[in-house]
C-alpha cells in the first residue's frame, strides 16, 4: 500500500493538491503496531467498562504477551472464567474498570485469574470489520 501524506488543518491556507508531495512510502500496519509478532494476539472489546480510557465496544485491541505488567497497565486477562479487559492495580491486587458505573473486582486467591497480555494498542473501527 502507498500512501499519501495529507495533513488537516483548522483553516484554509492555499489552494495545492494534497498529492503534490506524494511519496512512495510503503506502509506496513503490523510494523507500526505490533512489537513482538510471534507474541501478539488481536482481540475485539466487547462492554462500556473501559470507555475513560478510550477503549469503546467493538475496539480492536492488540495484546502483547511479551511486555511487562506495570501497575495500571490495561491488560486482557481470564478472570474466572471469563475474558476481560481492565487496568490492574498490582499494589491493591484489583482489576479497575475506566467507567464510574463499575466496581473494582479483588484478585485473591479464591478467584482465577490469569494475565493475558498487555494491552499494547486498540484501534476503533468506523465500519465493522468484515473479519470481525
Amino acid at each position: 500500500m502507498k500512501i499519501i501524506p495529507i495533513y488537516a488543518s483548522a483553516g484554509i491556507t492555499g489552494f495545492e493538491s494534497p498529492a503534490a508531495e506524494y511519496k512512495q512510502s510503503p506502509l506496513c500496519l503490523d510494523d507500526l503496531l505490533i512489537e513482538h509478532p510471534s507474541a501478539t494476539f488481536i482481540g475485539q472489546a466487547k462492554g462500556e467498562s473501559m470507555q475513560g480510557v478510550g477503549i469503546f465496544d467493538g475496539d480492536i485491541l492488540v495484546v502483547d504477551r511479551q511486555l511487562t505488567v506495570k501497575n495500571n497497565d490495561v491488560i486482557v486477562g481470564c478472570y474466572n472464567g471469563e475474558f476481560v479487559c481492565k487496568i490492574i492495580d498490582t499494589h491493591n491486587q484489583q482489576l479497575l474498570s475506566a467507567n464510574t458505573d463499575y466496581e473494582p473486582a479483588l484478585i485473591t486467591t479464591s478467584e482465577m485469574f490469569t494475565i493475558e497480555g498487555v494491552v499494547a494498542r486498540s484501534i476503533r473501527c468506523h465500519r465493522p470489520a468484515k473479519f470481525l
